[in-house]
C-alpha cells in the first residue's frame, strides 16, 4: 500500500506509536467547544451579540412552536424503526449535497453503533413536523458525565441557509439543555479554524457564529513513501539569544508544559484540590492559543497594525497586566549587574523592578518643546540590554520620534522593550507589526486602558517566539484567571462598543484639550495621543488642593516635571466637574 492516512487526531493526543511507525503530522481543521460558563443566553450574548442571540432565541421558539424535538437513547432505537429510517434518509441526502463525501453514518454503522459501548450514552435527536422528520442528529455523553458531543446533524431541506440556520438553532437548544442537566460544554465538532476564529464578517463559520470559544488543533497522520518527518518533532520554539543564563537552564513549570492538552473533556485527579465547590475550584486554562489568535485577529484590522497579521500564538504571552510582563522579561532576559535604560519621564515602575533586580539603571531624559525626542546616541553609547520605551509616553502623552526607535532597534545591541498601553488612543501606528522583522524587539500591551479590563489584569507580550520562550519559563502559571480568559474573549469577539469608546474618548480629550488651553489655571496643555492630558498649572499646589477638596483624583507629576499633573479624559459629567473645581481654584 503506498499511503495510509490516519485521519483528525488532536494534538494533545499521545502520538507516540503513530510516530514510531513513520507517520508524519499534517495540520488540518479543529474542533470547536463551548463552554458553559453561566447563564447560557449571557455566555452566547458575549460570544455572538445581542442581535444574533435574539434571531437564535426566535428561530428556537419558531421551531419548538411548528416541529417536536425527540430525543430518543440509541440503546431503545428498535423501537422506533420510522427515526432510524428517516436518519438514513437524511444522512444519505446529506452525502448526495456533498457529491457522495461526508456520511459516516450510514445504515451499517448506525447499527453497529447502537450495539457498541457508547449505546447507553447516545441519544438520537429527531424533529418532526407533522409526521415528517425534517432533521435527525446524534449526540453523546461523554466519559466524565460533564458535556455532550454533538456527533452529527442531518436536516431535510435544500436550501443551504435553511440548513445553516436549523443547525445553529439546534446547537443554541443543545447549550440550554446541557446547562439545565449541571453539564458545562457542548462540543460541536471540526471547522476551519481560519473561519471559526474571523470577527464580525457575514461569512463567519457556524461555530463562531455559535459561540465556540475553545479550539483543539487537529492533525492527520500519514505514511507515504518519501514522506520526512518535521525535524522539531513539536518541540518547544527554539530559546532566543537575548535569554539569561538562568531561563536557558530551566524548563517551562511543569503545568504550563502540557497547555496544548485539552482539558474540557478529562477527569483531573491530579491537582488536589475540592470536588464540592465548583468551577472556582479549578485551575485555569492554560492553553491559551485560540484566544492569542483571536487577540491578533482583533488588533490586526485596526488602523496602524499592518504586519501583525503575520504573527502567530507563539509570538505572544498573556501576563498579569503588562506591568507583570516588564517584570517578566527584566528576570528572563537579564542578568544582574546589566545595564536597563529609561528614557525620563517615564512610567516609574520600570526602574523599580530593576532595582529590585539589582539592574543598573540609566535615565535619559527625552527632550523637544513635547518631550518626543530620543536621544539615541547617549544611549547606543551606554549599550543597555534593555531599553525600556513607554510610547505613547506616560505621563506625557506624546509618541517618540519613530525614525529615532527605528534606530535604536537597527544599530542597538540590546532588546528594545517599547511599552503601547495607550497604543489604541493614538493616530500613528503600533510596532507590533515589526516584531517579525527584529529579534531584539518585544512590544508590551495591555487590555485595562482602551479595552477596559483594568480589572481582568490582562497584559501581553509580543514578542519573536524564542523571547516568548524564555518568558514562560520564569511565569508563575495559571496566573491568567479563567474569569479574566473569559471577560477578555468576550471583550474581543465584541470590539465594536470598544472602538466606539475609543472614538468618543478622543474627541472628548480634543475638546478637553481645547478648553484647558484656554482656561486661566492652566499654563500649558501638551499633545496627547492617549486618553489623558499632561497640564502645566499655573499657583500648581493650591490648583492640587482645590481638586482634592471637590473629590476630583488626578495624577500630581508635579515631582517629576514642576508644576504638572495628568488629567484621564473621563465623561462629560466629569470632565465639567474638573472645569468647575479648577475654575473654582482661583
Amino acid at each position: 500500500m503506498a499511503q495510509i492516512l490516519v485521519p483528525h487526531v488532536r494534538r494533545g493526543d499521545d502520538t507516540g506509536a503513530l510516530r514510531a511507525a513513520g507517520f508524519v503530522p499534517l495540520a488540518t481543521e479543529s474542533e470547536g467547544v463551548v463552554r458553559l460558563t453561566g447563564d447560557v443566553d449571557e455566555v452566547l450574548r458575549a460570544r455572538v451579540g445581542a442581535e444574533r442571540l435574539q434571531d437564535l432565541r426566535r428561530r428556537d421558539l419558531a421551531l419548538s412552536r411548528e416541529a417536536t424535538w425527540e430525543r430518543i437513547p440509541l440503546s431503545e432505537l428498535d423501537g422506533s424503526p420510522w427515526a432510524r429510517d428517516a436518519f438514513v434518509r437524511l444522512h444519505q441526502r446529506r452525502a448526495g449535497r456533498d457529491g457522495g463525501h461526508g456520511c459516516l453514518y450510514n445504515a451499517e454503522a448506525l447499527d453497529a453503533l447502537a450495539r457498541g459501548a457508547l449505546a447507553d450514552r447516545t441519544e438520537m435527536l429527531v424533529r418532526r413536523r407533522e409526521n415528517t422528520v425534517v432533521q435527525a442528529g446524534l449526540i453523546a455523553m461523554s466519559h466524565t458525565g460533564r458535556g455532550i458531543y454533538s456527533l452529527t446533524q442531518a436536516v431535510d431541506h435544500d436550501d443551504p441557509a435553511v440548513r445553516r440556520d436549523l443547525r445553529a438553532a439546534t446547537v443554541y437548544r443543545l447549550c440550554l439543555d446541557a446547562r439545565r442537566s449541571g453539564l458545562e460544554w457542548v462540543h460541536l465538532g471540526r471547522g476551519d479554524v481560519h473561519h471559526m476564529r474571523r470577527l464580525g464578517r457575514g461569512d463567519v463559520h457556524h461555530l463562531r457564529r455559535l459561540g465556540a470559544d475553545l479550539f483543539i488543533p487537529l492533525d492527520h497522520w500519514l505514511r507515504a513513501p518519501d514522506l520526512v518527518p518535521p525535524e522539531d518533532g513539536g518541540a518547544e520554539p527554539e530559546l532566543s539569544e537575548f535569554a539569561a543564563p538562568p531561563a536557558t537552564g530551566v524548563p517551562v513549570p511543569g503545568p504550563a508544559r502540557f497547555r496544548h492538552v485539552p482539558r474540557f473533556d478529562t477527569i483531573d485527579l491530579s491537582s488536589n484540590t475540592s470536588p464540592f465547590l465548583g468551577a472556582a475550584g479549578e485551575y485555569p486554562h492554560l492553553d491559551t492559543a485560540e484566544l492569542a489568535a483571536t487577540y491578533l485577529n482583533t488588533i490586526s484590522t485596526l488602523p496602524g497594525h499592518g504586519g501583525v497579521e503575520a504573527l502567530g500564538p507563539d509570538h505572544l504571552l498573556f501576563s498579569s497586566g503588562s506591568v507583570d510582563g516588564v517584570m517578566l522579561l527584566l528576570t528572563a532576559l537579564t542578568s544582574p549587574g546589566e545595564r536597563v535604560c529609561v528614557t525620563s519621564p517615564t512610567f516609574p515602575l520600570y526602574g523599580h523592578f530593576a532595582h529590585l533586580l539589582r539592574l543598573p539603571v540609566l535615565e535619559v531624559p527625552l527632550y523637544g518643546d513635547d518631550l518626543t525626542q530620543l536621544d539615541t546616541e547617549r544611549i547606543l553609547a551606554a549599550d543597555p540590554r534593555a531599553t525600556i520605551l513607554c510610547d505613547p509616553n506616560n505621563p506625557v502623552g506624546t509618541r517618540h520620534d519613530p525614525e529615532q526607535v527605528r534606530d535604536l532597534l537597527v544599530r542597538g545591541r540590546g532588546l528594545v522593550v517599547i511599552d503601547e498601553a495607550y497604543v489604541e488612543f493614538s493616530e500613528n501606528p503600533s510596532y507590533a507589526g515589526l516584531i517579525g522583522r527584529h529579534e531584539n524587539l518585544i512590544v508590551l500591551r495591555t487590555l485595562s486602558k482602551a479595552w477596559g479590563l483594568a480589572s481582568a489584569r490582562c497584559g501581553i507580550a509580543l514578542a519573536q517566539p524564542g523571547i516568548i520562550e524564555a518568558l514562560r519559563r520564569v511565569q508563575v502559571p495559571f496566573g491568567f484567571t479563567n474569569a479574566s480568559q473569559h471577560a477578555v474573549r468576550d471583550r474581543l469577539t465584541n470590539s465594536r462598543p470598544v472602538l466606539a469608546g475609543v472614538q468618543r474618548i478622543r474627541a472628548e480629550r480634543d475638546r478637553m484639550a481645547s478648553v484647558l488651553a484656554e482656561h486661566p489655571a492652566v499654563a500649558r496643555v501638551f499633545p496627547s495621543e492617549t486618553n489623558f492630558l499632561f497640564v502645566r498649572l499655573h499657583k500648581h499646589e493650591r490648583v492640587m488642593d482645590q481638586l482634592r477638596g471637590a473629590g476630583i483624583l488626578v495624577a500630581d507629576t508635579g515631582r517629576v516635571i514642576p508644576d504638572t499633573c495628568r488629567i484621564t479624559i473621563g465623561d462629560r459629567r466629569a470632565n465639567t466637574a474638573l472645569l468647575e473645581a479648577l475654575s473654582s481654584a482661583l
